[in-house]
């Protein structure tokens, strides 16, 4: 699989439950990081996965930190975490910028793992505008992270996805544990189990402000990488 820095030690003959989670992380923040730990033991995973994008396609508008950065800052706040790890598929590979491209590539180098794909609330909200989209909701099980002040809804997707949610807010996480074991394949997750208010768009605007207050918000490594390198200046 393309999975870097980790020492978590896994038996290859093992069939593995691993998460991917695809976004810009820009930058990567606690709130990301909580996500991370919280979905590792829910869902009793093997391997969590950070997939930092080259280049967003639905942010075309926007221009991105450079992706060495981006994937530098999320190593810094991985190195010492358990199961958590860092995947350069897309940076490597910026002419397949879709999920669909990326979850068939996943799929071939993994055929017997059992894969789950993170998003956040927002990206369920847009996910009928994603590139092959019902392929893309096929291909794998999802998980849906929802966030403070979303109203995470259905209405917008098909009778048949619709059909394959499971609604796992409000439970308790410990009794949670086994969810994905107990569900089939191609199944949409819906958790709250981190559920932190951090956003890396207003991290940006505090370190361009100035406002020394961003610094709660990321790692101490990721702090002093920012800085050192005035990255968001």
């Amino acid at each position: 699989m393309a999975i870097e820095s980790s020492e978590h030690k896994i038996d290859p003959a093992k069939r593995l439950r691993i998460a991917y989670y695809g976004g810009s992380f820009d930058p990567v923040h606690r709130g990301h990081l909580a996500i991370g730990v919280a979905l590792r033991d829910q869902f009793r995973l093997d391997q969590f996965v950070f997939v930092p994008a080259f280049h967003a396609p639905h942010k075309k508008r926007t221009r991105p930190t450079s992706a060495f950065d981006r994937y530098a800052m999320l190593c810094l706040s991985t190195a010492s975490t358990t199961g958590i790890s860092v995947s350069k598929i897309e940076i490597q590979a910026p002419e397949r910028p879709y999920t669909v491209e990326t979850l068939g590539q996943l799929k071939s180098e993994g055929p017997d793992d059992e894969i789950f794909f993170v998003m956040g609330a927002d990206s369920w909200a847009d996910i009928t505008t994603w590139k092959e989209w019902e392929t893309v909701l096929s291909l794998t099980n999802h998980i849906v992270v929802t966030r403070p002040g979303f109203e995470l809804r259905s209405p917008h997707v098909t009778d048949d996805v619709r059909a394959r949610v499971v609604d796992l807010r409000g439970e308790d996480p410990a009794s949670l544990a086994t969810a994905g074991h107990a569900a089939a394949d191609s199944r949409i997750f819906l958790t709250d189990v981190a559920n932190l208010d951090i956003s890396a768009t207003a991290i940006r605007q505090k370190i361009r402000e100035h406002d020394i207050s961003w610094h709660k918000d990321v790692p101490k490594a990721v702090a002093n990488y920012i800085e050192k390198y005035q990255i968001y200046t």
